[in-house]
């Protein structure tokens, strides 16, 4: 049986290789396959008779489909020879291997290859290709194969599961976030208006004191315009007077010498020029300042508050989370893992953007300030260096330090503006008041940084500005 087959497969390929280069030299260009019935023009090209008779149904004029050339009405000519070639064609053509032969082989695939996942034939199994594989029958394999299949799509089925929970969370938490978000910005919304509202008010309050004030001085100059008015008016008559005595005769001249001495007699003018200024009641930076300074009244919190979970037993933190002070006697709470060794933290992180705090340091001897990265070992001294992700700046008996390097500051600052531009890479230190810059550190974080607060004063603690 197995000579039979192959026997059968080799034919059907030398038949195949011997037959298709005749396939496209007999094949009709209008239904694409080969001719049934063919008749050929005059032109000698041929096609098939029913092709050819439903083309020319739809033309006007009869012509050849391939050349177009003009047909006659003997046309076309059939051809019983090649009406046979083409039906022997068709007969001899081999059709397609089966898919269950191989194709190498062309045996019939009776087993099945666990290690290359596929069947193969007998031959196949008796090669070097297949040796030491394990292969069962075809029959068997199939339930080997389906039940695997079967487990498979339960796993993924389990797999499928988890991934649409964490799809629907994932949705849930893009929900919230857009909310959030959404509150977020009408809040930002909020307060500036505030803001606006009272930079506003504040113009036109400075406006209208303004104009009061030139209103003012408008009624004075208007008023001494006036005088001057008069004044001019009237000296101007006394002269044309005396102009026109002295015209006449000489005796009326003489007869009216003493009045006209009298006329041009010159009238006290305390002041004859006239300085111009520019009003500025209040000048531009004053109006400024004194905007600036109430405009701080409208910030009643700290832009940052202290997280007393992370506070070291030697510190303090005020209810409100304003304060710091360092104390004697230990503090005692839970052991967390957050808690510091030494310092506290801020409960907001930064990992993006540009953030700014005020702390109050006022006569407070020994203190530290900065930022340290969100994975630093909080159970130990930190190691002042930027290198440990600890960037500081501090104040003990008179001396300051960036780091652990002293620097030179002849005025002590009352209150220190910690300015962090996460996407530049730098912390500034600034005493405020006198807008003079302290110490800064550059070169960038690599991760999310808290800020730090640290005090050894027993009597002086550390407030952040404002904070009720």
């Amino acid at each position: 049986m197995r000579l039979k087959i192959t026997d059968v497969c080799i034919t059907f390929a030398v038949m195949a290789e011997a037959l298709s280069f005749l396939e496209e030299d007999l094949t009709c260009v209008i239904c694409c396959d080969v001719y049934t019935d063919p008749v050929t023009l005059k032109c000698s090209h041929s096609l098939c008779e029913k092709c050819l008779q439903e083309f020319w149904s739809t033309q006007d004029v009869i012509q050849c489909p391939v050349c177009r050339k003009e047909c006659s009405h003997d046309e076309p000519t059939k051809s019983l020879a090649f009406k046979s070639l083409c039906e022997s064609f068709k007969m001899r053509k081999p059709t397609d291997v089966p898919e269950d032969i191989c194709q190498e082989h062309k045996e019939k695939l009776k087993l099945f290859c666990f290690e290359d996942k596929k069947p193969i034939c007998v031959v196949c199994y008796t090669s070097r290709k297949h040796e030491n594989h394990k292969c069962s029958p075809v029959e068997e394999a199939v339930v080997t194969v389906k039940e695997d299949l079967k487990e498979r799509i339960e796993k993924l089925q389990v797999t499928l599961g988890y991934l649409k929970k964490a799809q629907d969370s994932c949705m849930k938490q893009d929900e919230l976030i857009e909310e959030h978000s959404s509150v977020e910005e009408s809040q930002i919304k909020k307060e500036f208006e505030k803001l606006h509202q009272f930079l506003k008010d504040e113009e036109e309050k400075w406006i209208r004191t303004m104009r009061k004030e030139v209103k003012s001085q408008d009624v004075k100059t208007r008023s001494r315009l006036e005088q001057l008015s008069k004044q001019i008016s009237a000296l101007s008559e006394q002269v044309a007077a005396v102009w026109q005595d002295l015209e006449a005769e000489n005796i009326t001249i003489l007869q009216n010498y003493a009045e006209n001495i009298r006329r041009l007699q010159c009238p006290s003018v305390p002041k004859t020029s006239f300085e111009f200024k520019i009003y500025q009641h209040h000048p531009t930076q004053t109006m400024i300042f004194t905007t600036w300074a109430k405009m701080q009244k409208l910030v009643e919190k700290a832009p940052v508050m202290l997280d007393p979970n992370t506070a070291s037993n030697k510190l303090l933190v005020s209810k409100d989370c304003y304060s710091v002070q360092h104390v004697k006697n230990k503090v005692s709470g839970p052991e967390n893992p957050e808690r510091l060794h030494l310092g506290v933290l801020a409960s907001q992180g930064f990992s993006s953007g540009l953030h700014c705090w005020d702390v109050e340091v006022g006569d407070n001897d020994h203190w530290t300030l900065g930022v340290v990265g969100e994975t630093v070992y909080k159970k130990r001294l930190f190691i002042m260096d930027p290198r440990s992700r600890f960037w500081c700046f501090r104040y003990v008996d008179g001396i300051y330090r960036k780091s652990n390097k002293p620097i030179k500051h002849n005025e002590r600052p009352f209150i220190i503006r910690l300015q962090l531009d996460f996407d530049k890479g730098e912390l500034k230190f600034i005493d405020s008041f006198r807008n003079k810059s302290l110490c800064t550190f550059t070169g960038g974080f690599p991760e999310k940084v808290f800020p730090y607060f640290c005090t050894g004063d027993l009597d002086k603690p550390l407030t952040l500005y404002p904070g009720k």
